[in-house]
């Protein structure tokens, strides 16, 4: 067995493993946020009788309360649903930092839009395609006869023929559907379970400054301050 031959077959096996570990090993835990320290400001020493202070509250645009009193984000709930498996998270996890800077009290929550049931079902189904291919080229020329066929087809002599190159193309092609199968493309926007913004109907993303006008109209409408309170 050449150095190529043993490369074919150890990479299959070193897939399996790698998908066998992580799908019995838990996720990691969500790290704590950590405020840094700031030490307290220093106040230098006068001599003289310094004069009252009144603060000034400045007005954000952001962060303008409605005539009830309170801020406009507060007991809102803007829902991001996108896809995990085509690496979406990072989008998602920067549109939810500027909701939450943009309009405090606001709640956003991430989730995952899962594809439809029938692509789910054959993303299961692929897993157990590409064992028993793997399994038929090893020892198809025993599994035939136990079913009942005394010759093996032709294209198991073609398998069999570069049964190392079969089995690792078997597994990268057996990734590459099950990666595609378990992907929906979506990034749905809601605002209080209303759609505001879909990458499955418009085919983008939305921008950062799009999005903060579109939960600021949604939020800002009479009805939706009224039904917060």
């Amino acid at each position: 067995m050449d150095k190529a031959q043993l490369i074919l077959l150890g990479l299959p096996i070193f897939l399996f493993c790698s998908d066998l570990f992580n799908l019995f090993t838990p996720p990691p835990p969500k790290p704590q946020p950590q405020r840094p320290h700031q030490p307290p400001p220093h106040i230098p020493h006068q001599q003289h009788r310094p004069a009252a202070f009144i603060p000034e509250t400045l007005d954000f645009p952001s962060q303008k309360t409605s005539g009830l009193g309170g801020a406009i984000g507060y007991g809102h709930t803007v829902e991001i649903n996108f896809c995990v498996s085509c690496s979406f998270k990072g989008t998602a996890v920067t549109m939810r930092k500027m909701l939450e800077t943009a309009f405090p009290g606001l709640d956003v929550i991430l989730a995952n839009y899962p594809p439809p049931a029938p692509k789910r079902l054959l993303a299961k189904v692929v897993p157990v395609a590409q064992m028993g291919v793997i399994g038929m080229i090893v020892a198809g020329d025993r599994i035939f006869p136990m079913i009942g066929i005394a010759q093996p087809p032709a294209w198991f002599h073609s398998l069999r023929a570069n049964r190392f190159g079969s089995m690792a193309s078997t597994w990268l092609i057996g990734n590459f559907l099950q990666s595609y199968l378990q992907s929906s493309g979506a990034f749905e926007v809601h605002c209080d379970g209303e759609l505001v913004f879909s990458k499955l109907k418009e085919g983008r993303f939305p921008g950062e400054i799009e999005l903060r006008d579109l939960i600021g109209k949604t939020l800002t409408r009479p009805g939706t301050l009224a039904g917060s309170y």
